[in-house]
């Protein structure tokens, strides 16, 4: 696999650089649809929507990560994401996810019969907690039930 050809992949947030290797693939979730960005891809500009990013590196490894929204940007060599969160899902606490996805769910409950305004900050406070949990389960499914791999 040597001479496969890789992108340049870097996902960073106003506090840290998250990642920054090479890829064979990238699949990101935009508004328009989760897209596959390749090496050689066409150039575009898109709107990240709350989900899963998951990479395939050089080394062939999957790095999974959650990510609650931004911009991704894809040139011909490289795609760079500016996230407003993002977190590798090996960094995560699955109890905790759990748990901070249960209140927001209750707090979302609480806040559809009270505040409209409290109920779209709410709203998307869920939606990151479902992409963070999502990216667990993802993480755990690919390292397999000792997370091995």
């Amino acid at each position: 696999m040597a001479d496969k050809k890789t992108i340049k992949f870097e996902i960073a947030t106003p506090e840290r650089v998250v990642l920054k290797r090479q890829a064979y693939q990238v699949l990101v979730p935009t508004e328009e649809g989760e897209i596959t960005v390749l090496p050689e891809h066409s150039p575009l500009i898109s709107i990240l929507k709350p989900g899963v990013i998951e990479a395939v590196l050089d080394d062939n490894s999957t790095e999974v990560m959650s990510v609650s929204g931004g911009f991704v940007e894809v040139l011909k060599s490289k795609i760079v994401i500016l996230a407003d969160s993002a977190e590798r899902a090996e960094e995560l606490d699955e109890e905790a996810v759990e748990e901070a996805k249960k209140k927001a769910q209750e707090s979302k409950d609480r806040a559809e019969s009270e505040d409209h305004v409290e109920f779209t900050e709410v709203a998307v406070k869920l939606e990151r907690e479902l992409a963070r949990a999502r990216a667990v389960k993802r993480w755990r499914s690919l390292r397999g039930p000792r997370g091995n791999k």
